[in-house]
């Protein structure tokens, strides 16, 4: 799948899918900050308000051999705005490697994870990983059912009951 990617969603708005830069930090910062307290606990796991900077500073500057990351943005109005992000990422030396979706709250329920998700596969393979795992809260139907789909096994976490390990076998 090339990026920049054009998507129309659900509900008929589009959006572009892109690799994250530098300059996207303040709307990523943005983004973070705009989640609901729910939202916000879904992807870190935590009651947390905002972030470190250097977890920005980071997000903004992957290291290509470890990390990859998306950003998507509207493709109408003068404000585009960070609107959801996607990323991998491993421990240098690793064949593994763990993803995340962010999509603020006013977006969710349109499309994008499917595509996000094909997004991060597709680079995670080409990229020569052998497997792609996600920590999901075992609640989060929604992401559950996307990973069943895209051939995840889910099994339970070993240290956290509510935490469920979603693993995909990219290669062999």
């Amino acid at each position: 799948m090339p990026l920049p990617l054009s998507l129309t969603l659900r509900d008929g708005r589009r959006v572009t899918v892109r690799e994250i830069r530098p300059e996207d930090r303040d709307g990523l910062h943005a983004a973070v900050l705009s989640l609901s307290p729910d939202a916000r606990y879904t992807r870190f796991m935590s009651a947390v308000k905002d972030l470190p900077e250097h977890t920005y500073e980071a997000a903004t500057h992957p290291d290509r051999d470890r990390e990859f990351a998306l950003v998507v943005l509207p493709q109408e109005g003068e404000a585009r705005p960070v609107i959801a992000g996607a990323r991998y990422a491993s421990a240098p030396g690793s064949d593994s490697c763990e993803f995340a979706i962010t999509i603020v709250d006013g977006w969710q329920g349109q499309g994008l994870s499917g595509p996000l998700m094909s997004a991060l596969i597709e680079q995670a393979r080409a990229h020569g990983f052998r497997t792609m795992e996600g920590y999901v809260l075992s609640t989060n139907a929604p992401m559950r059912r996307l990973a069943r789909r895209l051939d995840f096994q889910d099994v339970a976490c070993p240290d956290d009951a509510t935490t469920r390990i979603v693993t995909l076998a990219l290669a062999g």
